[in-house]
């Protein structure tokens, strides 16, 4: 396994033949592509998605996953190279939202949004170590455009966030941290 892993945050329930699906696959493929490790919640719907596009270009997969989900009899999509399991949904949150180097929300439900919500969290009190959180599609700017209120979100805290319109604006972006932060590393010296 090489390369930065992405954790993508997704549905279960998108269908392969909707909007939805298609967008996380493309995502995977590009993330592959760019040499990123594509981590997600290892299911169906757009967790299934994003793992099968990067394996359509030869990349790693991730999947995270919870034991009590196999009681539903639930299991890791096929396209999964390593599956992690956790006893709880709680444990399978925080990893999902600390391990990556990067995360990306697809559109999705309470649990996407949850996701997100903690990253946020997470990154605006310092407590995860700044990186990419980036909202894939319009129907984020369209909840942020509710949501966000001066009153009680800071500037600096929207700033964390960064909706883009494509999964090529998505690893666009990537590509551009991972070169910047290349670009203030230090270089050995002689």
């Amino acid at each position: 396994m090489q390369g930065k892993i992405v954790s993508v945050f997704g549905s279960s329930t998108p269908p392969p033949e909707s909007t939805d699906y298609q967008m996380a696959r493309a995502l995977g493929r590009r993330l592959a592509e760019a040499g990123f490790v594509v981590m997600s919640g290892g299911y169906r719907g757009t967790m299934e998605a994003v793992s099968l596009g990067a394996k359509e270009a030869g990349g790693f997969t991730i999947g995270v996953t919870v034991d009590p989900f196999d009681r539903w009899g639930l299991k890791a999509n096929p396209y999964v190279d390593v599956e992690i399991k956790f006893p709880t949904l709680f444990q399978r949150l925080h990893y999902l939202v600390t391990a990556g180097d990067a995360l990306i929300a697809l559109p999705g439900g309470i649990g996407t949004l949850s996701e997100m919500a903690l990253a946020w969290s997470l990154l605006q009190t310092g407590e995860l170590p700044l990186r990419p959180l980036l909202l894939l599609g319009s129907r984020w700017r369209r909840l942020l455009d509710v949501y966000l209120d001066p009153l009680y979100i800071r500037e600096e805290d929207v700033g964390l966030l960064r909706v883009v319109g494509t999964p090529e604006e998505a690893v666009e972006a990537l590509q551009a941290h991972v070169q910047h932060l290349a670009e203030r590393s230090p270089r050995p010296l002689g």
